[in-house]
């Protein structure tokens, strides 16, 4: 049951970020983040109002605070605008980087071994992401996510920026998760913490972080649903897979949104995915798997 959770998760991600698509175009990203946000928050505080709250989370603040900043108000912010540029597919893509990413940080900072099979798998993230973004497109798909808007060099660093922020994010709040702080405590004052941060840079820069558009009733479903899936659903999949399972194991099973966004965006756009897109998925979750099951 472990391994069909951490599927389970991946597939949420995946289904969270096609409902997340159009309406980070139509809203654009910052605004999208902040009410998805908002959304989020609202749901597990109502989660954690019925089951309690960890308060032992307010003696590990610095930690969280700096978690929030760099993981949700930096990364996630990048994430929709990447979105919302690249499309779902490309944007996934780039995202997978976020593992060599944590590898990296980790040997700078931590001080854990950066092995050969850890270079390789590196190495595939990075063959893995050219090939989808190089040829993962046929001539003949038309399809709106398909396209690009603005500069793909500008969408690539932005996805970049998402996946760099998740990674710094997951070795800042390690340390609170293994004093055995709650998990979904942690997660909201992580939100909290961000939605205080996003409605501030709103404040201070409004002409940049405005609405495109009005959030109309098919607006708020899609950031709806893209909370749900993606943080609600998506994230208590993963905890039960880490709970009953391998942790390794889950880990890698759930990083397979990027190939799991294929046959969806098959399904949805009618348009099958260039070779290039499959292939460099492919690469892309190899080489996450060589990462994150290799000891260090």
């Amino acid at each position: 049951m472990a391994e069909i959770a951490a599927l389970g998760a991946a597939l949420c991600w995946a289904l969270g970020t096609l409902c997340a698509a159009d309406a980070a175009r139509r809203l654009g990203g910052m605004t999208f983040t902040r009410w998805r946000s908002v959304l989020v928050l609202i749901l597990l505080v109502g989660y954690l109002a019925v089951r309690g709250f960890d308060f032992q989370a307010i003696h590990h603040w610095p930690w969280i605070v700096a978690s929030a900043c760099v993981g949700i108000f930096i990364s996630d912010s990048a994430l929709f605008v990447g979105l919302a540029r690249l499309g779902p597919r490309r944007n996934a893509i780039v995202f997978a980087t976020n593992a060599p990413l944590t590898a990296i940080l980790a040997w700078l900072f931590l001080g854990e071994q950066f092995t050969a099979i850890i270079i390789l798998g590196c190495l595939l993230v990075i063959a893995g992401v050219i090939i989808a973004i190089v040829y993962g497109k046929r001539r003949d798909q038309i399809h709106t996510w398909e396209s690009i808007q603005g500069s793909l060099f500008v969408g690539l660093l932005i996805g970049l920026l998402a996946a760099l922020g998740q990674a710094a994010s997951s070795l800042l709040i390690t340390p609170v998760l293994n004093a055995g702080v709650d998990p979904a405590t942690v997660a909201a004052g992580r939100i909290a913490v961000a939605v205080v941060a996003l409605f501030a840079l709103r404040g201070l820069l409004p002409r940049w972080t405005r609405a495109k558009e009005p959030i109309s009733y098919r607006n708020f479903w899609a950031l709806f649903a893209s909370g749900l899936l993606g943080m609600a659903v998506g994230m208590t999949l993963l905890l039960y897979a880490f709970a009953h399972g391998s942790v390794g194991l889950s880990a890698i099973l759930s990083s397979t949104t990027p190939v799991m966004l294929l046959p969806l965006t098959w399904w949805i756009s009618r348009e099958r995915p260039a070779l290039g897109a499959w292939l460099g998925a492919s690469l892309a979750v190899a080489g996450t798997a060589i990462i994150l099951y290799t000891p260090v």
